[in-house]
């Protein structure tokens, strides 16, 4: 019998990482569109590198950067009594180092993309920058806006490296549907790993004909 519990675990993730990203991104994103500081193509260059990093060495660094021998692990462990590795916890930690791009660029491109002069008139008739960018900037961006939300959780359904490094695969806990799918394979369970195969390539054809057909719509009203 088909066990469903890994894609419900993996859409949980998704979703609180999804959640968490766009609160910490959407600010960042701003302040990256906007700033003219010489440190700009640093902080891209960091933000950027979860897209062209190994997802194993991501995930090592992450491993080590939150077991309890690292300041950051103890300091869980001895204040919450929270592991943050092979756990759920761990999972949404490391999926919001890998998907953190994912989030940011789109959204950035978008803030990048709006029309100075409306900024600038929202500046000038009193608005602060965060009410101008609450009330004028992300409401004129919501083809970036939705695109940014829906690929990060897309991309953060269909993680593995990093997952299966920072998580292992404990039932009900950390085993998504990527690693289920790795271990029907080792074990040569052809039938259900095509089963939960067709699944994810649904899933994410649905995912990408969504934003398209959205965009398509948003352009066709500017128009």
């Amino acid at each position: 019998m088909l066990d469903f519990e890994p894609f419900l675990l993996s859409f949980k993730l998704a979703g609180i990482t999804t959640f968490i990203l766009f609160i910490f991104s959407v600010p960042l994103a701003w302040f990256l569109s906007q700033t003219k500081s010489k440190s700009k193509p640093v902080l891209e260059a960091i933000t950027a590198l979860p897209i062209v990093l190994p997802p194993s060495v991501l995930g090592f660094y992450i491993l080590i950067s939150l077991s309890q021998n690292s300041p950051i692990g103890s300091f869980f462990q001895d204040t919450f009594g929270i592991s943050l590795v092979f756990n759920f916890t761990g999972l949404v930690v490391a999926s919001c180092f890998y998907s953190l791009p994912f989030m940011v660029q789109p959204l950035q491109s978008g803030f990048e993309s709006l029309n100075k002069n409306m900024l600038e008139a929202s500046y000038v008739s009193g608005k602060s920058k965060m009410q101008t960018l609450l009330k004028v900037a992300l409401p004129n961006i919501k083809p970036a806006l939705l695109s940014a939300i829906i690929i990060t959780f897309a991309h953060t359904v269909g993680e593995f490296g990093v997952v299966l490094m920072v998580g292992g695969s404990i039932s009900g806990e950390t085993k998504v549907a990527s690693v289920a799918i790795y271990e029907m394979v080792e074990v040569m369970d052809y039938t259900n790993a095509h089963i939960y195969s067709g699944i994810m390539v649904l899933i994410s054809f649905l995912v990408l004909l969504s934003v398209y057909v959205f965009n398509k719509r948003e352009k066709h009203k500017v128009l």
